[in-house]
């Protein structure tokens, strides 16, 4: 862990970049990096280093039967973590990445990562945000929980986020706050029919657009039957 935590604000275009070459190379080192998503600010470490996904935990005091979900900066990442992608998955990536849709697969067990007990699986998703995505395109797949500890409130600034956070972080990457501030939608596509887990930024009516026969947390409306 760093010693002393370093605070970036990425609206100014001149440390931009030197903040984005800064927090990946703590990633890489093992470090943790706090960063800006377009749902809420997000605790994160390289997904392939077991040793800084538990520190992850730590700091956020959760334990390892609440596995992290994976953040990724491009499209094709998934083909290279998932056993296999199907065209329901295919389209639901297409049709709401980058933005506020996790899925989760059944991760590739060629894979050398420690995420919690996923029992196989792990959720993926691409954030809409660029900076995120400029930190993830220099760093590869990322586990990224919300930045704050366990119970509390996510953050909705980086500045929040040190708050709860402190010094268990190397690098804080302020960018505003959140536009959305709502956690993303969670489904399940590991199963013969796509199952939402959890309502967030994308809604059931969008995704039953794109996958009719998506399984809701909404209860079917029942067919109106024709008055004798």
């Amino acid at each position: 862990m760093s010693a002393v935590a370093l605070f970036f604000e990425c609206g100014d275009p001149d440390v931009r970049d030197d903040a984005i070459q800064t927090a990946a190379h703590s990633v890489a080192s093992g470090e943790l990096v706090v960063l800006p998503t377009d749902t809420v600010y997000g605790l994160g470490a390289d997904a392939f280093d077991a040793v800084a996904v538990n520190d992850l935990l730590t700091a956020k005091g959760r334990g390892r039967d609440m596995p992290i979900p994976v953040l990724v900066g491009s499209w094709t990442t998934i083909d290279g973590l998932v056993s296999a992608v199907d065209a329901r998955m295919r389209l639901l990536i297409e049709a709401f990445w980058p933005g506020g849709l996790t899925l989760v697969v059944r991760h590739a067990q060629s894979l050398a990562w420690d995420l919690g007990d996923t029992h196989g699986t792990v959720a993926v998703r691409m954030p809409l945000h660029p900076v995120a995505i400029e930190l993830l395109e220099k760093t590869g797949p990322m586990a990224v929980s919300s930045a704050n500890k366990s119970g509390q409130p996510p953050a909705q600034t980086a500045a929040e986020a040190r708050a709860q956070l402190g010094e268990d972080v190397a690098v804080y990457l302020e960018d505003g706050p959140v536009a959305v501030g709502v956690a993303s939608t969670i489904v399940d596509v590991t199963g013969p029919q796509p199952r939402v887990l959890r309502a967030g930024g994308v809604t059931e009516s969008a995704l039953r657009e794109v996958v009719p026969d998506i399984i809701g947390l909404e209860p079917a409306r029942p067919t109106p039957r024709p008055r004798p």
